[in-house]
């Protein structure tokens, strides 16, 4: 059983570091806030500088809690959510590898599925859900994981994306 925890360590640590590098880039990279914000607005979203925040925020905070196993289907929706709206508003258009000029939409579905995968099969002995006797996985951890991420990544398409007119 320690290989079982000791992959789900390893999961849950990269993947919720690298989102929270991600956060940390927003606040403090190249064009800080106001860079991130300029581009949410360039993209199509209403109230840019809030989404800054926001995005910045969710992946500061769900990274931080997926990497600890802490809520781990709380911080697996967020993460879902945040790579919905990421597909849909950005990666999809240019299809789905990576390493095309603009970014396909591989990469996010990875972290969502990474998410996913984890809030259902539960974070693990060596998580702070398990020392606090959180147990909240299995089939509902997945199904919460899912419906609130993608429930919420559509609700913040449904008030925020307005995307210009293709010509």
């Amino acid at each position: 059983m320690h290989q079982l925890d000791f992959g789900l360590l390893v999961l849950r640590v990269v993947f919720g570091l690298f989102l929270t590098a991600h956060g940390f880039n927003k606040v403090f990279g190249g064009g800080k806030l106001a860079g991130t914000a300029r581009w949410f607005g360039a993209i199509g979203m209403k109230w840019p500088q809030w989404q800054a925040r926001l995005a910045a925020t969710t992946e500061l905070g769900a990274g931080a809690l997926f990497a600890l196993g802490l809520l781990t289907p709380l911080a697996a929706s967020a993460m879902i959510g945040l790579m919905f709206v990421a597909i849909w508003v950005e990666h999809w258009k240019v299809g789905f590898f990576v390493f095309k000029p603009k970014q396909g939409w591989e990469y996010c579905a990875s972290i969502a599925v990474v998410a996913l995968a984890v809030a259902t099969m539960g974070p693990g002995e060596w998580s702070l859900d398990h020392a606090f006797g959180i147990h909240f996985h299995g089939w509902w951890g997945g199904i919460v994981a899912a419906v609130v991420g993608i429930g919420g990544g559509l609700a913040q398409l449904a008030v925020s994306y307005r995307p210009k007119a293709s010509k």
